[in-house]
This record gives structure tokens, C-alpha cells and sequence, in this order.
């Protein structure tokens, strides 16, 4: 439906990659597109932790084990102390086996804990991104048909994909990471605190300048990654545009082959730069950190060695054990704000879609219509509509179409035809007036009712990438083959489909492309023909066909159309000759309403286009001719 395309107005859409593409301007930075986000459609915690209700007893397991494996954790040095200080230089064999067992106890026990904390955080965590995922994607099927022509769609595949996909880390290890950092922080410093606290003040001072270091160092890494990212969905889009289908077509006609292989080789050369930069970021400063880490152990030895010490050598190598232990939770915690941020904007995303409002919704009580009885009657009653507030497309449309005849309309390009024809099946709705059908208004029908007694057949016919028995059923899940092969029939191109070596089985292909345009267009007639609708909209389903085509298509449509009420949104004058009714439109208004014979006789619009259309015709051929 070009008109519909044409006149919607276009509305920026915002990032189409989400926050996980996005540049930031500097390390040490939050990435300003995530706070922008945020600030734009704020979150509450509220809702967040209502995805999370469910899951109480899950957390509560998933905390109680996380400080159980930090503390148990905390036996090693203790235990190393032990051999160190007395088993070793007693030789005591039997003490000795039970400490180095109870080392491989305590390891076997965390490694044990970790599974299971694991398993239960990643299950909790997939649940609710599936309850995500679902309600995303059943609320866009809400959404109107002008959202998703203003709306690009990587951009929805983004906030389905990419957003609810970083969320994972989100759920399943910066929340536990929080609980098991802290417990393990303050474990640590305890533990640190009973063996020695003089080593743990000197601790004190070593420690920042190796946070400080380190988080620079992760940080500017990050932000690289970040801009890695966007590279990469750059690189994702090329291959979009230039390996599907259409874009190969497109590129092999206009002869920009060359232009596309360059785009891509430029774009992961940018790639090769950015790895290095990331694999070298900070390297003074790792080295910086590597003579810090190393003169760790060597001030606790020295420590350990001055006159008055009294620690004992277990005590040093159990202290230095709990020394680098300490310092990843640090790190952990230090990091908090970041992604404290990151998953705001995540949530952020993701809810300010669930909060759309769609521009055409069900009826809260449907008018109870059994599709099998309705008569088709259908009327367009003072009918006046506008694109999002715009100028009015359609003004002051009255129609009856009877049940079981076929009312063509017509006129110029941009009069409001496909206008027309879309509201009948609300992929639009009207600014005023109202559509009905036996009498009731179409926006009392149970949209999958309303479905079931409007069927489409546009100019632009879409076969998913399977095969034809799977495409047909899309209509009549419970179809046998009987019944396929008769629709194929019914729709002219049961021949052609009982040639082919897999029949019903073979793949159609991206988007209906192993086939052309024609047998297209009589695939999708055919599963129209088995949803069986007793109203039927024909959206200049011929007028891209070349003659022959067309008339075998014609041919399947004129089958299709028998018995039923049709509406032909009519490009070509020549189909619509044999309608009951004409009805031609100009600049969005009814300018009359007859037979075709009588408005040829009346000398009227309809007259005039015919006139037009020989006339255009007639400098054709004379073009040819010359």
C-alpha cells in the first residue's frame, strides 16, 4: 500500500542499536547515551523488582549460598597456615592428610556451590527475559501499521534481541555479583584483621593505587569494546544491504559491487585498529599494576622479617593469599555505578516500548460475529481520515458495497484508493465516520475474528522463507494436502507446483523469491482462498505484472472473488470493467458512483481517466513507432 507509506509522516527514531553500541567520550566515563536514555523515560525500581517477584525464593537460596561459598572459601588460608606452622615441622602425617583434605573439601565444596548458584541464577534469569522477550514481541504485534512505517527495523529487532540479551549479565551476574562481592569483601578483611592486623594497615596503603590503576585500565578497554560494538553492527548492516536478496539484485543492477565490497573492507579494517588499541590499552599502566601486585608479597615478607616480628611464615603466605583475594571484589564494587547505569538504560529501553500505547486496539467487548454466517455486507459511512493529524487523505467517503458484488475503485495516483482499502481490515482506523460490516462497526470486531471475514490480497505479496505447504497453512494450520492442492488449483498454479521435483515441500525462499512475481502473487491467492474470508480486498494485486502475468493472476482472482464481497483497489482500468460498481475518488473525495458502462456514458471522472489512459497510451505507441 504506497499511499499508506507515502503519506505517513516520518519520525526520527533514536539509537537503532541500543546501549550496547553506543560510543562513550572518554574512559572513566558513564556512557552518556545510557543516562540520556534514562532521563528520557525514566525507571522505576518498582517494576523492576516485579519481574524479580516470582523469584523469591530463588534469591533468597542464591544469597544464603553465595555467603555460605565466600566464608567456606575462607578456610584455605587458614588451612595453609595450619600446614605451614605445625603439620610441616612436626611431621605430623595424620594432621597433615586431614588439612590437605580439608583443602580439597573446601574447594570441592565451592566449585560445588558455584554449580548450583549458576544453574539457579541463569534459570532465573532466563525466565525473565523469555517473560521479556514475550511480552515485547506480543505488544508490538499490537502496534499499528504507521509505527512500524516510521519505525526502522533494526531497531525493533534491537530492543528484542540486543537489549533483553545484555540484560543477562544484568539478572544473572551483577545482581549476585553485588551480594557476593560485599560478603566476600568484608569476609576477607575480617579473616585479614584475626591473622595479622598490622599487615592488613599496610594493606591499606598498597591496595587504592591498584583499584585506581585497574579500573582505568578496564574502563578505557571498555570504552574501545563499545565502540568495537558499533564497528561490528556497522559491518552487520553492510552484509544486511548487500548479501540478501534484494540487495544483491539492487547491487548487481546498478553495478555497486564494488562500492559495497569496499564499504565492508574499510569498515573491518577499522576493526583490525581497534583490536590492537584494545589488546595494548593501558599497557603502562598493566605494568604499573604488575610491579605493585609484585611488591605486595615482598613489603608483607619484609614486614614479616623485621626485628620484633612475630608472625609466623604460615601466617605471611596465608595473609598474601587473602591479599590478592580481596582485590577482584574491590574491583567488582568500584564498577557498580557503571553498570548500575547500563542496566537502567537496558530496562529503560525495553520498557519504554512495553508502555506504547498502540493506535489501534481491540475492543474491550467485541460484538460476537461468527464469520461463518456474515453476509459482507459493508458500508463506509461519512468516512474521513488523516495521517497522524495531518491533512485529511479520505474526506466524507459514503459507500455501500452489497453482499457478493464487486465494487472497484479508482482514480489518481495519491486519491486515497489504498486508503481506502486498508481500513476495512483496521490497519487503519478512521479519524471519523466508521466501517462496518453487517452493520457493525469494524472496531467492535474481535481483531481475530475481523481477520477471519476480511481477507488482503496487496500488490506486494509476502511468503516467509519456507516451503509452500507451510506458507499455505499459515492460513489453515489444519489443512491436508487434499485441500492445499485444491486452493493451488482454485489460484491457477497447482500445475506449476505439482512440476516442481519436492512439490508441496519445496522452499520458497527469502521472502517468495524463488518464484516470480506472478506465482507469488497466485501462492498468496491460494492461501487467501483457504482462509475462506466472505469479504476480500484487492490492493492492486496486478498492476506490477506484465499482461500474460497478469492474466493468469486475474484469472485466480476472479475464482477467488466468486460469492464474495470484494473491494478492487484498481490501478489499471481494464480489470474493472466487469464490476458490479465503480466508485472513483479524487483528492481523497467520492466524486461518483455507478456502473462502469453508466459512468463511461455520463462523461464524468471515470470518462476522463479513460481518456487519459488511451491518450497515454497513444503517445506510446507513437514513441515506439518513431
Amino acid at each position: 500500500m504506497t499511499e499508506n507509506i507515502l503519506r505517513q509522516k516520518q519520525k526520527p527514531s533514536r539509537d537503532e542499536s541500543g546501549p550496547a553500541n553506543l560510543n562513550t567520550r572518554g574512559p572513566g566515563r558513564i556512557n552518556p547515551a545510557d543516562k540520556k536514555q534514562v532521563k528520557l523515560h525514566p525507571v522505576s525500581l518498582k517494576r523492576i523488582a516485579a519481574l524479580f517477584a516470582p523469584h523469591k525464593a530463588t534469591i533468597a537460596i542464591v544469597v544464603l549460598l553465595i555467603s555460605v561459598s565466600s566464608i567456606v572459601g575462607l578456610a584455605q588460608p587458614f588451612l595453609v597456615r595450619s600446614i605451614i606452622d605445625t603439620a610441616l615441622p612436626k611431621k605430623d602425617l595424620t594432621m597433615l592428610a586431614w588439612l590437605a583434605g580439608a583443602m580439597i573439601a573446601v574447594a570441592a565444596a565451592t566449585a560445588f556451590i558455584g554449580v548450583i548458584q549458576t544453574w539457579m541464577t541463569t534459570g532465573m534469569g532466563q525466565k525473565i527475559m523469555h517473560t521479556l522477550r514475550t511480552r515485547l514481541f506480543t505488544h508490538l504485534q499490537k502496534q499499528s501499521l504507521a509505527f512500524f512505517t516510521r519505525t526502522r527495523s533494526g531497531e525493533v529487532q534491537s530492543r528484542l534481541n540486543n537489549d533483553i540479551s545484555g540484560m543477562q549479565s544484568v539478572i544473572t551476574s551483577t545482581a549476585t555479583g553485588i551480594a557476593s562481592n560485599v560478603t566476600t569483601v568484608v569476609a576477607t578483611a575480617a579473616a585479614m584483621i584475626v591473622l595479622s592486623p598490622q599487615l592488613s594497615l599496610l594493606s591499606l596503603i598498597v591496595i587504592p593505587p591498584a583499584v585506581w590503576f585497574s579500573r582505568r585500565v578496564a574502563l578505557l578497554r571498555r570504552d574501545i569494546t563499545s565502540t568495537m560494538q558499533a564497528e561490528l553492527a556497522t559491518m552487520n548492516t553492510y552484509v544486511e544491504e548487500g548479501l540478501s536478496v534484494s540487495g544483491v539484485r539492487l547491487a548487481k543492477t546498478l553495478g555497486t559491487t564494488g562500492r559495497d565490497a569496499a564499504r565492508y573492507t574499510e569498515s573491518s579494517e577499522r576493526l583490525i585498529g581497534l583490536e590492537l588499541r584494545s589488546q595494548l590499552a593501558g599497557r603502562w599502566r598493566m605494568a604499573t599494576m604488575s610491579i605493585i601486585f609484585s611488591a605486595i608479597p615482598a613489603l608483607i615478607y619484609f614486614a614479616g622479617g623485621l626485628p620484633g616480628a612475630t608472625m609466623s611464615i604460615g601466617t605471611i603466605v596465608a595473609f598474601t593469599a587473602l591479599q590478592a583475594t580481596v582485590f577482584r571484589p574491590i574491583m567488582g564494587l568500584l564498577n557498580l555505578g557503571v553498570q548500575w547505569v547500563t542496566a537502567m538504560a537496558l530496562f529503560s529501553r525495553i520498557f519504554e516500548y512495553l508502555d506504547m500505547v498502540p493506535d489501534i486496539t481491540a475492543p474491550e467487548n467485541p460484538v460476537p460475529l461468527d464469520p461463518s454466517t456474515v453476509r459482507g455486507e459493508v458500508r463506509f459511512e461519512n468516512v474521513r481520515f488523516a495521517y497522524d493529524g495531518g491533512t485529511d487523505v479520505l474526506r466524507g467517503i459514503d459507500l455501500a458495497l452489497l453482499a457478493g458484488t464487486t465494487t472497484a475503485v479508482v482514480g489518481p495516483t495519491g486519491s486515497g484508493k489504498s486508503t481506502l482499502g486498508a481500513l476495512l481490515p483496521r490497519l487503519h482506523d478512521v479519524t471519523s465516520g466508521r466501517v462496518t460490516i453487517d452493520g457493525v462497526d469494524v472496531r467492535d470486531i474481535a481483531p481475530d475474528v475481523l481477520a477471519r471475514i476480511v481477507g488482503v490480497v496487496s500488490q506486494e505479496s509476502y511468503l516467509v522463507h519456507a516451503s509452500i505447504r507451510e506458507n499455505l497453512q499459515l492460513a489453515a494450520p489444519d489443512a491436508d494436502d487434499a485441500t492445499l492442492w485444491k486452493a493451488l488449483a482454485s489460484a491457477q498454479i497447482a500445475d506449476l507446483v505439482a512440476g516442481l521435483p519436492e512439490g508441496l515441500d519445496t522452499l520458497v525462499g527469502a521472502r517468495g523469491h524463488r518464484f516470480s512475481g506472478g506465482e507469488q502473487q497466485r501462492l498468496a491467492i491460494a492461501r487467501t482462498i483457504l482462509r475462506n474470508p466472505r469479504v476480500l480486498v484487492l490492493d492492486e494485486a496486478t498492476s506490477a505484472l506484465d499482461n500474460t502475468t497478469e492474466a493468469a493472476v486475474q484469472l485466480a482472482l476472479d475464482h477467488l472473488a466468486v460469492g464474495r464481497t470484494t473491494l478492487t483497489i484498481a490501478h489499471r482500468l481494464t480489470t474493472v470493467e466487469d464490476a458490479d460498481q465503480l466508485a472513483v475518488l479524487s483528492a481523497g473525495e467520492l466524486a461518483e458512483v455507478g456502473t462502469p458502462s453508466d459512468l463511461r456514458a455520463a462523461g464524468g471522472a471515470y470518462a476522463a481517466l479513460i481518456a487519459a489512459g488511451e491518450a497515454e497510451r497513444a503517445s506510446e505507441a507513437l514513441e515506439l513507432a518513431s
